[in-house]
């Protein structure tokens, strides 16, 4: 294995679920998996570090704000999660945003834009 090497398969799937891997958001088996690729690989491992750094910064400055709720209901409104199964038996997640021209400032503040300057 070319550890390290962002072409190598093992490499990039533990680099995509860092994220998840630092917030304990993966199942069990691939959370050992991905701590099992980090023990072993530097340069991956690095690379988590500075994205915890990251992460550790970002909750320091925007820690214990939170959206409002009709912001967030919002928002949740625009989102669409599908998962479906490849003919390998593979799942694939997609997440489509849909998005609204128009007033930005609407949108900010979680507020419909019907389009007609209302």
């Amino acid at each position: 294995m070319a550890c390290g090497d962002p072409d190598e398969p093992e490499c990039t799937g533990v680099l995509r679920d860092v994220w998840l891997f630092l917030d304990n958001e993966l199942d069990p088996q691939r959370r050992a998996a991905v701590q099992h690729h980090l023990d072993d690989c530097s340069p991956c491992l690095a690379e988590a570090g500075l994205d915890e750094k990251l992460k550790a910064l970002l909750r320091s400055k925007c820690g214990g704000e939170h959206a409002p709720e009709h912001l967030r209901s919002w928002v949740a409104g625009m989102l669409s999660i599908s998962v479906s199964a490849t003919a390998d038996g593979e799942y694939v997640r997609r997440t489509s945003i849909t998005t609204i021209q128009g007033h930005s400032g609407d949108a900010a503040r979680g507020e419909p834009n019907h389009g007609d300057g209302r």
